[in-house]
């Protein structure tokens, strides 16, 4: 790990200040992921700017039929909150399936969304259920944040302060996680309401999204006979040492079969 300047912030303004500041500055939330590249000597910032102590940003409410989780808030907690198992039970455990106890008691959903990790599970979320985005500058819906692999519509000086969660009527989440890390091979996020289908998918592509020819078809026919009837396009899909596109492919249409099954 190089040299870096330390920088423990303790507003919204005095980060940005302090990132403006900087030659090559980053906020640090959990750590989780920054961290070890710096560590590996794969990141070099010239300042760390830790939005740790700026209590406005943790926190969880839920208000009719919003859930807004704060940018610092951790997986555990999340995870543990009576308020969003009773409000999307799905999104808990979600949250409770995230790595190890260490790395749910230190990452937050704030740095796992601007890291935008194409094995995160938080995304997958965030575009099934058509969250917003909430940062200093603006509000983000969550169809339009995920661009590519690590490539999210942040600007550069951007710092998340809250997700809000619309509540559906039911959701699943369904998870393939990889066994030593515990990231997403494939993760399927189905929320139903008002009529409506959404699924979101991380972990197959270069960024989590809507798989909407899945969603046309569960609107017709809410059934696992419906998602036979999708040939999942893995052309584009991710393809490593742990899964190829094609197992990637079919890991997602298994995992909306499940979820399916679970909300019926």
């Amino acid at each position: 790990m190089y040299n870096f300047n330390y920088v423990k912030a303790d507003s919204v303004q005095g980060a940005a200040d302090a990132l403006s500041a900087a030659d090559d500055g980053k906020y640090l939330a959990g750590g989780m992921t920054l961290l070890p590249t710096m560590k590996q000597r794969l990141a070099a910032p010239t300042d760390l700017i830790d939005l740790g102590g700026i209590g406005d940003l943790a926190g969880i409410s839920v208000d009719g039929g919003t859930v807004t989780i704060g940018a610092t808030t951790t997986h555990a907690t999340v995870a543990a909150s009576a308020e969003i198992a009773g409000a999307i039970p799905a999104l808990a455990k979600l949250a409770s399936e995230i790595g190890d106890p260490q790395v749910r008691n230190r990452g937050t959903i704030g740095g796992s969304v601007a890291n935008s990790d194409p094995s995160a599970d938080y995304p997958a979320a965030i575009v099934a259920l058509g969250a917003t985005i909430v940062t200093n500058k603006r509000e983000i819906a969550g169809d339009d944040y995920f661009l590519d692999i690590f490539e999210t519509a942040l600007e550069e000086d951007e710092i998340i302060t809250a997700v809000k969660f619309p509540v559906p009527e039911k959701a699943a989440y369904i998870k393939f996680p990889n066994p030593a890390s515990r990231y997403a091979v494939v993760g399927v996020f189905i929320c139903t309401g008002g009529g409506d289908v959404r699924v979101g998918v991380t972990g197959a592509g270069p960024c989590a999204y809507r798989a909407t020819d899945l969603e046309d078809a569960l609107k017709a026919d809410f059934s696992e006979a419906a998602v036979d009837g999708v040939t999942i396009d893995g052309s584009s899909f991710n393809a490593d040492m742990h899964a190829s596109a094609e197992f990637r492919a079919n890991l997602v249409s298994v995992g909306a079969k499940r979820a399916v099954v679970q909300l019926s």
